[in-house]
């Protein structure tokens, strides 16, 4: 498989798009000024507990306050509590963990306003980046990723990923992390560290324990409700997790993104001169390698897979939904349910991309065509789950109900990424009824007057549909010579046969719009 990412930079904030076999996968957007990202440090300030759902919200001078609930305080969340303290009240504390003494861990059943009180300062993390009204999910049980390993203060255990099958290399890996590590920090051993030398483990741990030294810096200082410091952005994690030989070209048009990727890609053991590529083009990067065409044709709400089959999304702020349809495939009147399987097979890979595409997080709902045989269901959903099992976000899928469904659940840290690819009526702004002429020429009527009367606007030129202009110049008297002799002013007319009934333009005197 090849592999191609794109990064293009504009004045909000960066695009990122991940290409596979030519084929768009992954789309991301990260924002310049985006507050509450995931893996973000806060230092926040308990505003209020709340015993009915076990669960806290700590202020942290935003819209929403952080919501905070008893399992995410983590079983040391006391020893992380007597740390911050020290940190806080002693400027001469120095913030080493080999000599910390740890207080007793929390059980995983209890009360938060047994472990927390209102009012306590806390050292956060954010877990869920605010959705609709939400705002940010936290938790004290902190952790700090890198490329082999995550890093987890107040802990002293090691954990190896489970997709490592090999029970030798998993002994052989926690030997090397064993004798590698601090005291008093765990770490939990990734996926990408099978087959990787003791050289490269110990220098991104090390990196890892650097990061915790600044995020101590930093919480010595800050303020409530202040970003202690940002964990990396949407663009380092991706590097971090997908980035390997398979990637024929990494492309930006931003010099500054390309020095960062330049020296990530050269910390990764990856030779930057083969792969990545600076582009100065005139064209846009994301038109000039059809990136653009591909990203409106994918997050449609209908979405072609196959001979004329398509999926139908729907987002809700519940869940997810997702409808095969067989369209305008044909079938063989002998062999139904064999074709009805190929039409749903052949879904499974789109549905698989469209869930990483669109970044779906939570419950998600497949609709897929009627099949009566219990094998071939059964078939279906292990091909769901194969396919499904490159996505890097946890997820659960469940067997096929009896109505054909499949549900699955998808880790939601962050909104789902949606794109605008449709446009908005010019005439009725979307409802799909115009309103009436008569409203429309009172409006008119009612937004002149206002100009002359409340803005002294002397000099004034109606630009509207010959209907609307003709409506002001017709009867003896016209209603515009009215205006004349009561409000001293004359309306200029001036016709658009390009416009809308119901779309007008007010102009000055100096040519300019009115708005």
């Amino acid at each position: 498989m090849s592999n191609e990412l794109f990064i293009r930079k504009n004045s909000s904030g960066i695009e990122i798009a991940l290409l596979a076999n030519k084929k768009l996968s992954e789309f991301h957007k990260e924002k310049f000024d985006a507050a509450f990202q995931v893996g973000d440090f806060y230092f926040g300030k308990v505003r209020k507990i709340s015993p009915s759902l076990n669960a806290a919200f700590v202020d942290l001078k935003a819209e929403r306050d952080g919501f905070l609930t008893y399992f995410d305080l983590g079983p040391n969340i006391k020893s992380i509590q007597k740390f911050t303290k020290n940190i806080r009240q002693n400027a001469r504390y120095p913030g080493d963990l080999d000599k910390f003494s740890f207080e007793e861990r929390t059980q995983k059943t209890g009360k938060i306003s047994q472990t927390i009180r209102t009012g306590e300062p806390l050292m956060v993390q954010v877990i869920k980046e605010p959705i609709a009204n939400k705002g940010p999910k936290i938790t004290c049980d902190i952790s700090i990723p890198g490329r082999y390993f995550i890093l987890v203060p107040f802990a002293n255990t090691i954990s190896v990923s489970r997709k490592i099958g090999n029970a030798k290399e998993k002994s052989r890996l926690k030997d090397l992390a064993q004798s590698i590590k601090p005291k008093n920090f765990g770490v939990i051993i990734r996926t990408v560290a099978e087959g990787v030398e003791l050289e490269e483990l110990d220098k991104d741990l090390r990196d890892l324990i650097k990061k915790w030294d600044q995020l101590i810096l930093g919480l010595r200082k800050a303020r409530v409700g202040e970003r202690i410091t940002n964990n990396e952005n949407r663009l380092d994690s991706l590097l971090r997790d997908i980035v390997n030989d398979s990637f024929s070209r990494i492309a930006t048009d931003d010099k500054e993104v390309f020095d960062a990727l330049k020296d990530t890609l050269g910390r990764y053991k990856l030779d930057p001169d083969k792969i990545l590529k600076f582009y100065g083009g005139k064209t846009s990067l994301f038109d000039q390698y059809g990136i653009t065409k591909q990203i409106k044709s994918a997050f449609g709400k209908s979405v072609p897979f196959s001979g004329g089959a398509y999926l139908v999304i729907e987002h809700t702020e519940a869940l997810h939904v997702i409808d095969v349809n067989s369209g305008n495939t044909s079938f063989n009147p002998e062999n139904r349910e064999e074709n009805v399987l190929q039409i749903n097979l052949e879904a499974v890979e789109e549905i698989a991309r469209q869930v990483r595409l669109r970044d779906m997080g939570g419950i998600i709902v497949v609709d897929f065509i009627d099949m009566r045989d219990p094998k071939k269901k059964s078939a279906l959903h292990q091909a769901l789950k194969q396919a499904m099992s490159t996505d890097r976000a946890r997820h659960t899928i469940l067997p096929m109900t009896k109505f054909g469904l499949v549900q699955m659940t998808r880790e939601r840290v962050r909104p789902a990424v949606e794109i605008a690819n449709t446009e908005i009526c010019a005439s009725c702004m979307g409802s799909g009824k115009s309103t009436s002429s008569v409203q429309i020429l009172e409006k008119i009527e009612n937004e002149i007057i206002y100009l002359w009367e409340q803005m002294n606007q002397k000099d004034i030129t109606l630009k509207a549909n010959p209907l609307i202009t003709n409506y002001f110049k017709h009867g003896l008297p016209s209603l515009r010579l009215k205006w004349l002799l009561q409000y001293r002013r004359w309306l200029k007319l001036e016709d658009d046969t390009h416009a809308a009934l119901t779309n007008y333009t007010f102009i000055n005197g100096d040519k300019q719009p009115i708005s």
